[in-house]
């Protein structure tokens, strides 16, 4: 649901970005002050870092990824974003993670998707490829942000590591908002303010809380591969309640990274079959 409400929100893509984690900071104060007080108290000095770290680099996920959304087609700009599981791949790979061949296969084969797609674009607009440049590089970020949350939710809990890490999001955003001459709320319709509602709830707490709750005993590869499955649900509801129907051409390159990154899926469950990691406890 995320990239067509932002698509159908008409409010600035930063403020939208601000609001969906504000929004989401003040759903979960009540539940993390009264609930999980004591475990923000003992998060560490290092696990604070880091928490704000995963925030800032949230903020440049959004910033990146919610512009493309008005300058190329929902599919494209979803594709792009969520090849997150390559990122995460060559990080971890230059972390001295070896990897099976299967995920460098799937990885460049999803390479040649956004390859193809991307070629596509350029031939329909510069505005259009710009968009995808945008898409691909908060995919780029997303990684960062994932790899992030998995070394937190070692230690911490999901509840105090979203609270810190949205809450730093919303600041990172609302500053960016300023220094940009982005409105906040000014002139917003009440159609608008329900639509950020909405992506408050179904992204944001649903989706990205869900994330940061599995990535502790799923792992990031794994867990960002996960996010793939986002293309053609939002591709979908693009098409039937925004009429967003992209060039036919651009199918067959999402296909070729859906596949890619199936072999990355493909791959992880092998390799936790033969090495199943150790118990993380709940």
């Amino acid at each position: 649901m995320s990239a067509p409400l932002v698509a159908a929100t008409a409010a600035p893509a930063l403020a939208i970005a601000f609001w969906r984690n504000a929004m989401a900071v003040g759903v979960l104060s009540p539940f993390v002050l009264l609930r999980s007080r004591g475990e923000l108290r003992r998060m560490g000095r290092r696990a604070v870092l880091l928490s704000v770290a995963a925030g800032c680099v949230l903020a440049l996920h959004f910033g990146l990824w919610l512009p493309s959304l008005s300058m190329t087609s929902v599919a494209s700009s979803t594709a792009l974003v969520t090849t997150t599981p390559i990122w995460t791949t060559l990080i971890l790979r230059l972390r001295g993670q070896r990897r099976p061949g299967l995920v460098w296969a799937g990885s460049a084969l999803a390479i040649v998707g956004v390859v193809t797609v991307s070629g596509v674009d350029f031939s329909t607009s510069a505005r259009a490829l710009g968009g995808d440049a945008l898409a691909l590089a908060g995919g780029m970020a997303a990684a960062g942000y994932v790899l992030l949350g998995a070394e937190v939710r070692r230690t911490v809990g999901t509840a105090a590591y979203t609270y810190v890490c949205y809450g730093t999001t919303a600041v990172v955003l609302l500053v960016a908002c300023l220094v940009s001459g982005a409105s906040v709320g000014s002139g917003y319709s009440a159609d608008t303010w329900a639509k950020l509602v909405a992506l408050t709830v179904a992204a944001q707490l649903l989706g990205h809380s869900l994330i940061n709750r599995v990535v502790r005993g799923l792992g990031p590869s794994v867990t960002s591969t996960a996010i793939l499955l986002e293309t053609p649900g939002a591709a979908l509801i693009a098409a039937v309640w925004l009429g967003q129907r992209p060039p036919l051409a651009v199918y067959p390159g999402l296909v070729v990274i859906l596949a890619g990154l199936a072999l990355v899926i493909l791959s992880g469950r092998r390799e936790g079959r033969a090495t199943p990691e150790p118990e993380t406890g709940v």
